[in-house]
């Protein structure tokens, strides 16, 4: 399927919803690209996973910015891969560093430089040690067998929604009980 085709459906998939991220967060070794990053060399021509430009493209289209972070020891390496495959310019932030903390450090870089709430953020990794650690931070986490495709932005956009709608309930009825007692204290005088 070509990058076009994959956009397309990619858009099908995305209309579907009304809760949208604004901000999609990928993980490159293993989400993005099928390698890691250290086992290769700058003059290699890198490829993606075959629905992974697609689905940026779509994102782009519909508005939601996307951003990366990986926990890549040869950050060179990746940016040089981001650029040789025209793709650097789509990222509204770029956290590629070694860091010993999973990837909540990259998450506080990426919320400090978009100011986008960590709930309003959809995130896609390989590791199932960065998914659980990052889902506590409030981020729809989901973790991607190989790679990037269709399958796991349908799935991440349906848990994203799925969260979305849990923590408005929670609000709403936050909001009623917590009004009700407002109305008690209000109606002693």
């Amino acid at each position: 399927m070509g990058d076009e085709k994959v956009k397309a459906e990619a858009l099908q998939i995305i209309g579907v919803f009304q809760a949208l991220p604004r901000l999609v967060v990928f993980d490159l070794d293993y989400t993005l690209w099928p390698f890691y990053c250290e086992c290769r060399s700058k003059r290699e021509m890198p490829s993606l996973y075959p629905h992974a430009k697609g689905i940026l493209y779509a994102l782009k289209d519909k508005g939601i910015d996307v951003a990366i972070a990986s926990r890549s020891p040869t950050a060179d390496i990746a940016r040089t891969f981001l650029d040789k495959l025209s793709i650097k310019s789509m990222f509204v932030a770029q956290e590629i560093f070694s860091s010993w903390t999973h990837k909540t450090d990259h998450f506080q870089k990426i919320h400090s430089r978009t100011g986008v709430p960590f709930n309003s953020m959809l995130f896609f990794d390989d590791e199932n040690r960065n998914i659980q650690a990052v889902s506590k931070m409030g981020v729809t986490s989901i973790l991607v067998g190989n790679g990037v495709n269709l399958g796991a932005l349908r799935e991440g956009l349906t848990r994203f929604s799925q969260n979305r709608n849990t923590s408005e309930k929670n609000k709403q009825k936050w909001m009623t009980k917590y009004s009700k007692k407002a109305d008690a204290s209000n109606s002693d005088g």
